[in-house]
């Protein structure tokens, strides 16, 4: 089966840090440029943090910038969220998703329909 499959979210007390995995399945994912989205309890779905396929293109929403950082290891099919810092507005529902051709400016801040693949998602709660 062809999926995407986050894990890494739970429970984190406000200035801890977690790091978010998203592996993938019957596929590989050296030439889809990935991102994070999540999705706050009442609100929309955003962009959090996307990478290009070959790594070396990143992109970052405003309110992440400087606590978040995405990588991926194409030999382990797996690109991760390191999460630090985090606040409890950093709570939501953290899925990814891959796409090729596209930019990481346009994954990340674009329209979300069209991406070839989405995860889950995995539930991160930041709260004392």
């Amino acid at each position: 089966q062809l999926q995407l499959v986050e894990s890494g979210g739970g429970l984190v007390q406000p200035g801890g840090s977690l790091r978010l995995s998203c592996a993938a399945s019957g596929f590989t994912l050296d030439y889809y440029a990935i991102g994070w989205f999540r999705q706050a309890p009442g609100k929309e779905r955003e962009g959090v943090s996307c990478i290009s396929s070959s790594g070396g293109s990143t992109n970052y929403a405003g309110s992440v910038k400087g606590r978040f950082t995405i990588s991926r290891d194409n030999a382990k099919n797996t690109v991760y969220l390191q999460m630090n810092s985090l606040k409890p507005e950093d709570t939501g529902v953290y899925y990814c998703a891959g796409k090729v051709f596209t930019t990481v400016q346009a994954m990340c801040a674009g329209p979300q329909y069209g991406m070839d693949y989405w995860g889950k998602g995995t539930l991160v709660t930041v709260s004392s």
